[in-house]
């Protein structure tokens, strides 16, 4: 089966669980496959939780959940050392963070403390616990969810947490079509735990090597040039893209242009990924009454296109 099928496989399972959400399955899908963490923004209830399940079950991934909470600490994630008389030594004893996926529920119920304790393994693939440097499994993925900054009990997360996220999506209520369908269909939790695997970790590396194989033409990287400078022009947003987020923004449109079937990045690609790759990493300027996804969308109007 060619890279094509099985990614048509992925998003045809995913979509019988989250109905009527294509653009957001396939966004979380681009993001797995470009090797990148997600974050899921939303109010309660729309079914974050559900998709993430849902991606480690079609992914074939062994996953764990957190649920972050205020009194959350650093250790609860990452495992602690405990002394075992019968051994007469300290046995290290692994945190939910040692699995391929793990999914962080309410992210930003936790202090800053805690949410510190992810950059580490989010970005370096690994985590310092007493002294001793551990190497996470892979792949190694984190699922995050949060709810919407103004409600009760929430941290905002710090910007190098934020920029360790390839992407950010929100789901977004379902249309009425969609909601019929899970008002009288069966409980999507039963759906997902029902789910078959679709990729061994075999099949997912050489998807993830194809994704960095697809070719980028010069006047393709003039383009992305041309929108990372925009962005730090000052007249859109207040700090400008990192090198590092021009390259996560350039990881992405590969995996979407692989999910499109084409080996080389058109300018569609970019575009069909920037706000959800860039928006939750920059801080719009001024009273223009737009949050970041518009200002980014009002951005790409006004750059050229090669």
């Amino acid at each position: 089966m060619n890279a094509q099928h099985k990614i048509k496989s992925l998003l045809d399972q995913l979509n019988t669980v989250i109905v009527g959400k294509k653009a957001q399955v396939q966004d979380c899908v681009a993001c797995l496959l470009a090797g990148g963490h997600l974050l899921i923004e939303d109010v309660p209830g729309v079914g974050k939780t559900t998709l993430a399940h849902a991606l480690s079950h079609t992914f074939g991934l062994q996953f764990s959940r957190v649920q972050f909470t205020a009194d959350l600490m650093p250790s609860d994630l990452t495992g602690v050392s405990v002394y075992e008389r019968g051994k007469e030594a300290f046995v290290f004893h692994p945190g939910p963070v040692f699995a391929q996926v793990l999914l962080a529920d309410e992210i930003n119920r936790a202090s800053p403390k805690t949410q510190s304790a992810l950059l580490e393994a989010m970005e370096e693939k690994q985590v310092s616990v007493e002294g001793e440097t551990r190497a996470l499994p892979h792949p190694f993925f984190v699922i995050a969810t949060q709810n919407p900054h103004d409600q009760l009990g929430t941290f905002a997360l710090p910007e190098s947490q934020l920029d360790r996220f390839l992407m950010r999506i929100s789901i977004g209520y379902p249309d009425r079509a969609a909601e019929r369908l899970l008002l009288s269909g069966d409980d999507r939790r039963d759906m997902v735990s029902s789910l078959l695997p679709l990729l061994s970790a075999e099949e997912l590396a050489e998807l993830q090597r194809q994704v960095q194989a697809v070719h980028t033409a010069d006047p393709l990287l003039n383009y992305v040039q041309d929108l990372i400078a925009a962005t730090r022009s000052g007249r859109w947003f207040l700090q400008g893209l990192s090198p590092r987020a021009g390259i996560a923004l350039l990881r992405a449109a590969k995996a979407q242009a692989l999910i499109s079937g084409r080996d080389y990045v058109a300018p569609d690609d970019v575009q069909a990924v920037l706000p959800q790759t860039i928006a939750h990493r920059l801080v719009p300027v001024g009273d223009a009454g737009r949050g970041a996804v518009e200002q980014v969308r009002a951005m790409v109007d006004a750059v050229p296109l090669p």
